[in-house]
């Protein structure tokens, strides 16, 4: 299982929501959760065969900025 970790620039909860349903539609064995609290407004996924850059991709491609986190 791999776990990776993204700092986003999103705001709100509708937007947080409306990214996971995009993801787990694309990618529905992946576990994806956001923590709005965090200054860096963090994404994490979770899941096998994880590859960063189509999520880094599909956050970006909706508007939003989205880098992996080290």
């Amino acid at each position: 299982m791999v776990v990776e970790v993204f700092k986003t620039n999103v705001q709100k909860e509708a937007d947080k929501n409306n990214i996971i349903t995009i993801i787990q539609n694309q990618f529905p064995h992946y576990k994806v959760n956001f923590d709005l609290e965090d200054c860096d407004k963090i994404l994490r996924v979770e899941g096998r065969g994880l590859k960063p850059k189509s999520i880094i991709d599909y956050v970006n491609c909706l508007g939003y900025i989205c880098v992996a986190l080290e």
